[in-house]
C-alpha cells in the first residue's frame, strides 16, 4: 500500500521502539556517528518517512539534499532491480560497462559550458573533491588550494584541511594536509552592504598576497555554500573569482556536491550566475541515495592524469550508476528543476512572512528547494541555541528539519522536488509553531 503523504504523528518522538533501537546503536555503533533525528525509518517515499513507531514524519531535509526526486523514486526502483539482476559489480577498472559511461555522458551534456568534457566517476562527495585538487595540480603542476571562510568540503584528510569549522568535522583528527589557505567569502548579510565585485576583490588580494597565482593549482569554491551556512555569495562575486582564475592560470572548481542537480531551481547553482567552471563536483542528489559523485571538466585538464591514476574499486558501481540514470531522467521527465523554483517561492514567501514579524530571522537566504533562515539574538548574535530549541520542536511535532551554519544558528530546509504543496505547507506550519517558543 502506498505511503500516504501526511503527517501523523501516534507517539512521542521518539517511540518506544525507537528508544529501544537507539539503545541498541550506542551498544553498536561507534558514538562518533551521530543522529539529527531520535527515530529509526522503516519507510519512506515521496515528502514522507514512517518511523519504528508508525509515526509518519514530513522530510524537509532529503537525507541532506540526495534524495531530491524522492526516496526509492520509481524509476530508480524499477532501474537497480533491473541491473542488480544483471550484475551488482565488476569493478569499471577491470571489465567496463556501459552504464559508466552513460552517467559521464550524461553530465558532460548537464554541467555549465558547451567545450569538449571528460567525467570520472567516485562514491563520495569528499572523495570528488579531493580527486579534484589531484586533477587540478596534475595539470598546472601546482600545488596550493584556496578555499572559502565557512566552508564545507569533506571528511577526508585533504577535505578536512579545506573545510572551515573545527567541531566536530576536524577536531582533534589532525595533523591536516598541506598547502591549503583560506580566503573571505562573500556573506552578505554580514558584510556591511559589500557588493560582490568588491568581497572578490577583497578575496583576490588575500590569495594575491598570502599564495600568489604562480602557486596556486586551484580555488575551490561552494556556489552557495552548504553546511556553512547555505551563504549565497553577491551577485558578480563568483563570476570575478573564475574571470580572475582563467586570466592567472588557476583552475576554477565548483563544488556543488549540495547545491547541484535541480535542488536550486536551476540544474547546477552556477547557473545562477552564468559562471562556467573549469572543474563540476557533482554528488548527492545524483543517484538517489546510491553512493556515487563525481568530477566533470574541461577536457584538456581531465586528461591530465594518466592511466591508472584515477579510480577505485566502487567508483561508478553499477547499481549506482543505473541509479543515477533514473534520477536523471526524472528530473529531466517530470520538470523538477521548474519544481524546485516553484517549492523556493512557497518557501521564501513563507519565511519573510515569518521574518517580517520575528526580529530574532536575521536572514532568509537560499535558492529553489535550498533555503534557509539564519537565527539571531538581540544584538545580531548567532543564535545557535535558538536554532537547536526549533529544529527538537520541529522533531517533536513530525517534522525533519536540519541545522548547519559555522555558528550553529542556521535552519536548512531541502525538501524532495517530489513534495506536494500541502504537504510543504504543513511543514512550514510546524516551523511557524516551533518558533512560537523553545519546547
Amino acid at each position: 500500500m502506498p505511503l500516504t503523504q501526511i503527517r501523523k504523528v501516534v507517539t512521542a518522538i521518539p517511540g518506544p521502539r525507537s528508544v529501544a533501537l537507539m539503545t541498541r546503536k550506542a551498544q553498536a555503533v561507534a558514538p562518533g556517528v551521530a543522529t539529527t533525528m531520535p527515530v529509526f525509518a522503516v519507510e519512506a517515499a515521496g515528502g514522507i518517512v514512517r518511523d519504528a513507531d508508525d509515526n509518519q514524519l514530513i522530510d524537509l531535509g532529503s537525507g541532506i539534499a540526495v534524495t531530491t526526486v524522492g526516496v526509492s523514486a520509481p524509476r530508480v526502483v524499477e532501474a537497480v532491480a533491473a541491473q542488480a539482476a544483471a550484475f551488482t559489480h565488476t569493478c569499471f577498472m577491470v571489465t567496463p560497462y556501459e552504464a559508466y559511461v552513460q552517467v559521464a555522458e550524461a553530465l558532460n551534456r548537464l554541467t555549465p559550458g558547451e567545450h569538449e568534457k571528460r567525467t570520472v566517476l567516485f562514491n563520495s562527495g569528499a572523495e570528488a573533491v579531493e580527486n579534484a585538487v589531484k586533477i587540478a595540480r596534475t595539470y598546472t603542476g601546482k600545488q596550493a588550494v584556496v578555499v572559502f571562510d565557512h566552508a564545507y568540503h569533506g571528511r577526508t584528510n585533504l577535505t578536512m584541511a579545506m573545510t572551515a569549522k573545527s567541531a566536530p568535522y576536524k577536531n582533534g583528527f589532525g595533523p591536516f594536509a598541506p598547502e591549503v589557505y583560506r580566503a573571505p567569502l562573500s556573506y552578505p548579510y554580514r558584510d556591511g552592504g559589500t557588493d560582490g565585485a568588491a568581497a572578490a576583490r577583497r578575496a583576490i588580494d588575500v590569495i594575491e598576497t598570502q599564495v600568489r597565482a604562480e602557486n596556486l593549482a586551484a580555488v575551490v569554491i561552494e556556489p552557495i555554500q552548504g553546511e556553512g551556512g547555505f551563504i549565497v555569495p553577491a551577485p558578480g562575486f563568483l563570476a570575478a573569482l573564475a574571470e580572475w582564475c582563467g586570466a592567472n592560470g588557476v583552475v576554477f572548481v565548483a563544488d556543488e556536491v549540495q547545491s547541484g542537480l535541480a535542488r536550486t531551481g536551476a540544474m547546477y547553482a552556477c547557473e545562477h550566475e552564468d559562471v562556467v567552471p573549469d572543474l563540476v563536483v557533482t554528488a548527492k542528489g545524483v543517484a538517489d541515495g546510491l553512493p556515487l559523485s563525481a568530477v566533470t571538466g574541461r577536457a584538456e585538464i581531465m586528461d591530465a592524469p594518466k592511466g591508472g591514476g584515477l579510480g577505485g574499486t566502487y567508483g561508478g558501481n553499477p547499481l549506482a550508476c543505473a541509479a543515477a540514470l533514473a534520477t536523471i531522467a526524472t528530473i529531466e521527465a517530470d520538470g523538477l528543476i521548474e519544481r524546485a523554483r516553484k517549492i523556493g517561492a512557497v518557501l521564501r514567501d513563507r519565511l519573510e512572512g515569518l521574518a517580517a514579524t520575528d526580529p530574532r530571522i536575521g536572514d532568509v537566504r537560499g535558492r529553489g528547494a535550498m533555503m534557509a533562515v539564519e537565527l539571531v539574538g538581540p544584538d545580531g548574535a548567532p543564535d545557535a541555541a535558538l536554532a537547536r530549541a526549533v529544529a527538537a520542536g520541529c522533531h517533536a511535532r513530525g517534522v525533519i528539519v536540519l541545522t548547519c551554519g559555522t555558528y550553529g544558528n542556521v535552519l536548512r530546509l531541502l525538501p524532495p522536488l517530489v513534495i506536494d504543496d500541502e504537504l510543504l505547507h504543513d511543514g512550514l506550519d510546524v516551523l511557524e509553531e516551533a518558533l512560537g517558543g523553545r519546547p
